[in-house]
């Protein structure tokens, strides 16, 4: 059996990167099914877009390959770096402005599957015969 991979990538989520990954640790070499649940039950804001990141990795592997085996697809590599920064400011006393920054994060996730066992050609005309034989 071979196993097949498949990535995705979320650009631009609003939350620091250092929170994003603590969310990503509690799911980090887990089965996908386990890993989804996991993310449901978390009260963080971040665990929504890591939730989301890992259910499109998961249905980029089922689309591009359509003999994986739903049980075996676990998270290989979830990685969370920093974004884009915006610059804003708010005011303050004075007529002053001071400087501050919106920091977003990227989430990379790659996932993998076992693909399932192909019938040989015998063992399909067993299948077959003992069909048959029920009857």
């Amino acid at each position: 059996m071979a196993t097949k991979t498949a990535k995705a990538y979320i650009k631009g989520v609003d939350s620091q990167p250092r929170k994003v990954n603590i969310v990503a640790s509690l799911v980090r070499d887990r089965y996908v099914a386990d890993a989804v649940v996991i993310l449901e039950n978390t009260p963080r804001r971040a665990a929504k877009a890591v939730r989301k990141a890992i259910e499109s990795a998961n249905a980029n592997l089922l689309n591009n390959n359509s003999n994986i085996d739903t049980k075996t697809i676990a998270i290989s590599r979830i990685i969370v770096t920093a974004g884009t920064r915006m610059r804003r400011y708010v005011p303050a006393s004075r007529g002053r402005a001071l400087p501050y920054e919106k920091i977003s994060s990227n989430i990379f996730v790659e996932v993998v599957g076992e693909e399932k066992a192909k019938k040989t050609a015998a063992k399909a005309a067993e299948a077959k015969k003992a069909e048959k034989e029920k009857k």
